[in-house]
């Protein structure tokens, strides 16, 4: 018997917030509410927080426990005070954290945090491809973790919110940091983004129309800025249109215009999502070597791979490398660089999931009712549940669906 599809997960994600709890996870006791754990990032110079105070103390006041790791929210410039007097209680013990039911964090755990979880834990993170291992999922699935990624979850239009959320960051931030990049300080062209008067503006290329592709564009305009827009998905150009509300040099992804295009640009965001796995790459090695020296590259996709051929991961630590002489910008989480306001907007987007999610008893309720949160679990209780993931690093893929209904509701 297939799934029927109760509710959208905007229904999800608004309903109830608001009413009397009368059921828990089927791990807790009668009249307990979850524990839930923040611990301190370790990855990649991971500055954000999954949970803000504010947000806490609306879980506290719905009965749940939070537990903190101390300094967890210090880049943010959240104090372990703020998360005391928010009711949280602040631990320097890792173990006694990660012993809670439900584990959220900004980046997925290292292979040595793994170790500490529990059968039939929850844990949400985004789930950046350069992070994830072979060994990462082997280890999720030995220990039955129900782990979700963030960036799956999708809404009833088909949108997903917090990959929204965190590309309407990236799309402001990464213009801001070509602008960076092209002074000669950072061994970039020596150009001003907008040019001044009787000198023309940096010429800027945006691949992928989304939201990242919007905020990049209404950012480098306004900077003054000279913008040329690719992708293949018309309706997403005239959106992006309407949204700026002026016409634009736009084009369809066409390999001979846009090599054609890449010689004179200043500046490539690329800024491709897929739905389900790898980003395409859309720049060859060859386009980048015939580009300009001390052009800079911002690959927004590298989380999922990446669009340009020539990309690497790279940290806020040390975010550049130069490549056929074009300098290269590949940071996964580029929104840490703004932490407390990244910080905040994922807290504002997890704290009704996460009231909805332990409203239900048992989290196959939440799964069976609810398709745009079945869309971001990747592993559950010794499954591999993304065919992507499985077939990539070649585990065993296992239907969701069909675990649920073999199982009962």
């Amino acid at each position: 018997m297939p799934i029927k599809d109760k509710y959208s997960f905007s229904d999800f994600f608004t309903q109830g917030q608001y009413e009397t709890q009368v059921e828990t996870l089927e791990v807790l006791k009668k009249g307990e509410g979850a524990v839930i754990g923040i611990p301190k990032e370790l990855y990649y110079q991971e500055n954000r927080v999954a949970l803000i105070p504010n947000s806490i103390r609306t879980l506290i006041g719905y009965g749940h426990k939070v537990l903190v790791e101390s300094k967890a929210g210090e880049k943010a410039h959240y104090s372990d005070d703020h998360y005391v007097n928010a009711g949280a209680k602040v631990l320097k013990d890792r173990a006694t954290v990660y012993g809670a039911q439900v584990i959220i964090k900004c980046a997925p755990p290292t292979l040595e945090e793994l170790d500490m979880f529990k059968p039939g834990q929850i844990l949400i993170t985004p789930t950046p491809l350069p992070l994830i291992s072979k060994e990462y999922l082997a280890k999720l699935k030995d220990k039955k973790v129900i782990a979700f990624a963030m960036e799956h979850l999708y809404t009833r239009d088909g949108s997903f919110p917090i990959i929204h959320i965190m590309s309407e960051l990236a799309g402001r931030l990464t213009i801001l940091t070509a602008a960076e990049l092209l002074s000669t300080e950072n061994k970039g062209r020596g150009v001003l983004l907008g040019g001044v008067s009787g000198v023309p503006p940096a010429k800027v290329l945006i691949l992928g129309a989304g939201v990242v592709g919007q905020h990049a564009t209404q950012t480098a305009l306004g900077l003054g800025a000279s913008v040329r827009i690719f992708d293949n998905d018309i309706n997403k150009i005239i959106r992006l249109q309407n949204k700026v509300g002026r016409q634009l040099h736009t084009s369809s992804i066409n390999p001979e215009y846009l090599a054609y295009q890449l010689t004179s640009a200043d500046v490539v965001i690329a800024a491709m999502h897929s739905k389900t796995g790898r980003a395409p790459i859309l720049v060859t090695e060859e386009m980048v070597s015939n580009m300009k020296k001390g052009a800079v590259i911002i690959d927004v996709s590298i989380d999922q791979g990446g669009c340009i051929e020539t990309s690497e991961m790279t940290t806020l630590k040390n975010p550049t490398f130069v490549k056929h002489d074009v300098i290269h910008y590949c940071v996964p989480n580029i929104s840490s660089k703004v932490p407390r306001t990244s910080s905040a907007a994922i807290s504002n987007l997890l704290t009704p999931l996460l009231l909805q999610i332990l409203h239900q008893r048992k989290i196959k309720d939440v799964l069976y009712d609810y398709d745009g949160i079945r869309n971001g679990v990747y592993a559950y209780e010794g499954h591999i549940t993304n065919e992507y993931l499985a077939k990539r690093f070649e585990l065993k893929y296992t239907a969701l669906e069909l675990i649920l209904t073999s199982t009962g509701s």
